[in-house]
């Protein structure tokens, strides 16, 4: 059973959740340290400006999980992401070289998995796609996945609009072989167990890692996440052709008229935006940015996020229990 594999790699975790891997943010001084503290860290393939900058990439993280390991640590499972979309040139050389280095688990996105399910469960690791619908659902399941990224409304970057209660009895009515991770406005360990009481088998936490000392984003990005509300988070799919939500502070200092923005048809870009580079001059960031206050340590933020998620399945705990006993 796909999801019983997935359940293998979580008895290393230290609570169910991922760092989400995210274009010029994620790296893997960030994934390891989010490994070293019990949450799987991730990266995307295309985050690195060439095969061998991605070669560099999973040399370091191949490294840093033997000094973990030698130092003692139990480190959670680590991930690479890959866009499996034919528009993507460096798939074919970037899934090569997840294959070689037997990455634990692919996250695959943005298109069909297809054939490269079968590949990766043939070096043994996990497979999970990203999904903003049920029928992205059924299509994932089909091609062999372990489990399913559900994109609700509210994530960070490209995302889905579906509300996550939505979303996750829609997916959940598929059965439940597989696993689901539950992406979407969650920054603190008690979302974490909110997702498991909704169904979700793991988190996928990204904005919140965003504002980290090891995240490659700007320091305009982090200054940017602190001072801003779910109500700064604009969505539209008219930047680069696909929903997703960016900062309104980062579209406007880009120079774009809003008004102009929400009367475009999707993926048609805006023209007023040609002089800067669409995600590292305009801001990305999810609707639980109004929650973040600070810039920590990676693996203080994770041990942060544990020690949450421990009060509040406590919390639930002795709720439950005064309601039996009632």
């Amino acid at each position: 059973m796909p999801r019983a594999e997935v359940h293998k790699l979580m008895e290393r975790m230290a609570i169910p959740a991922i760092a989400a891997p995210m274009f010029l943010v994620s790296n893997p001084a960030l994934t390891l340290a989010c490994c070293s503290e019990g949450i799987m860290g991730s990266f995307p393939a295309h985050g690195t400006r060439s095969r061998e900058e991605f070669q560099a990439w999973l040399d370091e993280m191949v490294d840093g999980m033997k000094r973990l390991e030698d130092a003692g640590k139990k480190p959670a499972p680590w991930a690479v992401n890959l866009v499996v979309h034919a528009s993507n040139p460096r798939y074919p050389g970037d899934l090569e070289l997840v294959e070689k280095y037997k990455v634990p688990v692919v996250l695959t996105s943005k298109g069909a998995p297809g054939d490269a399910i079968k590949r990766i469960h043939g070096w043994g690791a996990v497979a999970l796609h990203d999904i903003a619908n049920r029928r992205h659902a059924e299509k994932a399941l089909e091609a062999g996945v372990d489990g399913v990224i559900a994109v609700a409304g509210g994530a960070g970057g490209h995302t889905g609009t579906i509300n996550p209660f939505a979303l996750m009895n829609e997916v959940r009515q598929l059965g439940d072989s597989f696993a689901v991770v539950l992406a979407g406005g969650q920054t603190t360990g008690r979302d974490v167990l909110a997702a498991e009481a909704m169904g979700a088998d793991l988190a996928y936490i990204g904005t919140r890692f965003i504002a980290t000392r090891e995240a490659m984003a700007a320091q305009a990005h982090k200054d940017m996440i602190l001072k801003t509300r779910a109500t700064d988070v604009f969505l539209t799919a008219s930047i680069d052709g696909a929903p997703a939500n960016w900062l309104t502070p980062s579209l406007l200092a880009a120079g774009i008229d809003l008004d102009v923005l929400r009367t475009t048809l999707p993926g048609k870009i805006v023209a007023a935006q040609e002089n800067k580079k669409r995600w590292k001059d305009i801001y990305t960031a999810g609707h639980g940015v109004g929650n973040i206050e600070d810039v920590p340590d990676a693996a203080d933020l994770c041990r942060r996020l544990v020690a949450q998620y421990r009060e509040a399945k406590s919390e639930m705990a002795r709720a439950l229990g005064a309601g039996a006993a009632a």
